[in-house]
């Protein structure tokens, strides 16, 4: 057992969080911890990190193991990218600064030994790869750290997290910050991280396809299940299943009794019998009836029809100062009936283009036609930051709606704020909560399109799901930038991909589009390497031959590729035909079937997640040999 959590409870102002509950996991276990905002899944990362104190309760790390997450304070400013992530191994500093300073042989000779068994002189390549791996240029690793926004901070302190492969890492919410190509990487990275790992996501691609285990935070307890996010919402909901049958049968027998009991407890020739079932009552442990989830729910008013398109898009060209632009030539409409997904690496101008349509930014060439009654409702994170903190959700509304208390107040119950939280100053609301405000106060008047600039960043899975709801429901249009692949692909019925400066209809699938996005960014690296070694001094007839050469070392290469791109989609359409069986309601009357299912499902996850790193391992191969 590498971590063990025992009794925990922990109070805010004497309101318990988390109560006399706790959990155990073992050895290279990858833990998914969920539940809804605001139930305690960063509390209980912080609590194991010793970040907060508990105030009951027991939690151990086997000895000798160390604990790592993602640190706020960052180090000096002036130090460089790589030397952030280099210095979060303490061990590998302090050894590394002992060999700087130590004039002794034989302990020179010991101190080389440790590193060389921690593998510190690979140091520096392991370090720049995860920095690679999460958007940074070669160029970016010796810039100091001072030049990086808060995002890009992020990203540094993410990666130095990763270099230390602690023996327990603790995740939160990991993916905010990254892009795409980062999202990508950081999934292949986790899905065979070498310990233990438990991290808190709202994002059910990570769920499943990086972890083994997950442990549930409801009601102020912990629940572990085995197998990835699919399996635990499955086993979740036969659980309740079996629960209220349980619940509803006990309660069948204790009426019975109950009725037996009343009818001739009198009755002398009765009696005994009545006293048995007494005592079995008293004895009965009765199961408690499944609680009534809360499902949040909210809805985007209805827009009246008008003349389309919408939008027309005129070989506009969009950019920022005296700076190169960052798109040109977009030409392209929008109607009633679209759900459009924007696509591409971060930098490319998904977002430029967004608030260019929702009217906040100009054009520097070409023009966009608008429908004369045409309403837009614009979301973007960085709204958030511009609520008046000091006012109330219904204050907000209500100074929109310019209207009585019932108009506002009923608004904002659509988007699933009661009373009390539509009296609550806006700066003690959570993240999830701000953003359920802006979707409220954004489609006051009915919009005909919403345009959404990463809406889901603080959004727990069952606010994600009602989003998906509310748009499938609506009427009106929209345009969606996401890196929740979940949510593209169930709101989008259209991609846009942007890309070297252009936006085109893309007629593949979202799959098709991440392996374009890397693709992409190899592509882009071995036109680096091409520009520093290049071919000078060569002839013609040199040139070719050493192109054929290359050429030849690439097929074996490209076979493993095929092979294992091969074998993931064949594990994947096994993993596919489970999942159906496991969706048919009649086979949990069958426990045995059920639970050999579950197993071959779990040995399933098992064999995909090598199969990937097996094709992810063959791609690397295949990048580095390319000419």
């Amino acid at each position: 057992m590498v971590l063990t959590v025992t009794n925990l409870t922990y109070r805010v102002e004497n309101r318990p969080i988390l109560e006399n509950t706790g959990f155990t996991a073992m050895n290279k276990w990858r833990v998914g911890v969920v539940g809804a905002n605001g139930s305690g899944k960063s509390t209980l990362l912080k609590l194991i990190a010793g970040d907060l104190h508990m105030d009951a309760g027991e939690i151990s790390l086997q000895r000798g193991l160390n604990l790592g997450m993602i640190k706020q304070d960052m180090p000096d400013d002036s130090m460089s990218l790589l030397d952030v992530v280099l210095s979060a191994d303490k061990r590998r500093s302090a050894l590394m600064h002992q060999v700087e300073n130590e004039k002794d042989p034989y302990k020179l000779a010991d101190i080389h030994e440790q590193l060389h068994a921690i593998d510190a002189y690979t140091g520096p390549a392991r370090a720049s790869s995860i920095l690679s791996g999460l958007g940074f240029t070669t160029e970016q690793l010796g810039d100091p750290l001072s030049s990086l926004s808060g995002g890009w901070r992020m990203r540094v302190a993410l990666a130095a997290a990763l270099f230390q492969q602690p023996d327990v890492l603790l995740l939160d919410e990991p993916t905010n910050h990254l892009d795409i190509e980062g999202i990508m990487w950081l999934e292949n990275y986790l899905a065979n991280y070498p310990h233990t790992l438990l991290i808190v996501s709202h994002d059910r691609e990570i769920l499943n396809k990086c972890t083994d285990h997950i442990l549930h935070v409801e009601e102020k307890a912990l629940t572990m299940y085995t197998g990835n996010y699919d399996t635990f919402e499955r086993e979740r909901a036969e659980r309740r299943a079996q629960q209220q049958k349980m619940h509803e049968k006990q309660q069948a027998q204790k009426a019975h009794m109950e009725s037996f009991i009343n009818r001739f407890r009198a009755k002398a020739s009765k009696a005994k019998q009545a006293q048995i079932r007494i005592k079995m009552l008293e004895r009965m442990e009765f199961v408690g009836a499944v609680a009534d989830e809360h499902q949040l729910s909210f809805s985007f008013p209805e827009a009246e029809d008008i003349p389309p398109p919408l939008i027309a898009l005129n070989e506009v060209t969009l950019g920022y100062g005296n700076n190169p632009p960052v798109l040109k030539g977009v030409d392209d409409r929008i109607d009633m009936d679209d759900r459009i997904a924007l696509l591409g690496a971060n930098g490319n101008g998904k977002s430029t283009l967004l608030k260019f349509i929702a009217g906040r930014l100009k054009a520097k060439a070409g023009g966009m036609h608008q429908s004369k009654k045409l309403r837009i409702g614009y979301f973007s994170q960085h709204q958030t930051d511009e609520l008046n903190v000091d006012s109330t959700p219904f204050q907000e509304m209500q100074l929109l709606m310019k209207g009585g208390e019932a108009g506002a107040r009923g608004r904002l119950g659509q988007f699933g704020f009661n009373k009390s939280l539509q009296d609550t100053p806006i700066k003690n609301l959570s993240g999830g909560e701000k953003s359920r405000l802006l979707f409220a106060l954004i489609s006051y008047n009915a919009p005909h399109l919403l345009i959404l600039d990463e809406p889901t960043n603080h959004l727990d899975i069952g606010a994600r799901e009602a989003l998906m709801q509310a748009l499938n429901t609506y009427n009106g249009a929209v345009l969606i930038v996401s890196h929740d692949p979940y949510m593209v692909e169930r709101v989008a019925d259209r991609l846009w991909l942007v890309q070297d400066g252009k936006v085109t209809d893309f007629d593949g699938d979202l799959r098709t589009s991440r392996e374009m996005v890397v693709q992409n960014r190899r592509d882009q690296k071995r036109d680096e390497r091409n520009s520093k070694t290049g071919d000078d001094g060569l002839t013609a007839k040199e040139q070719r031959v050493k192109a054929a050469e290359a050429r030849k070392k690439l097929v074996p290469l490209k076979k493993e590729v095929e092979k294992a791109a091969k074998l993931v989609d064949k594990l994947t359409e096994k993993k596919k035909g489970i999942e159906a069986q496991l969706a048919d309601p009649a086979i949990y009357d069958d426990n045995d079937t059920v639970k050999d299912l579950q197993f071959d499902y779990g040995q399933l996850l098992k064999e995909i997640a090598q199969a990937e790193a097996a094709w992810l391992e063959a791609e690397t191969a295949l990048e580095a040999a390319q000419p």
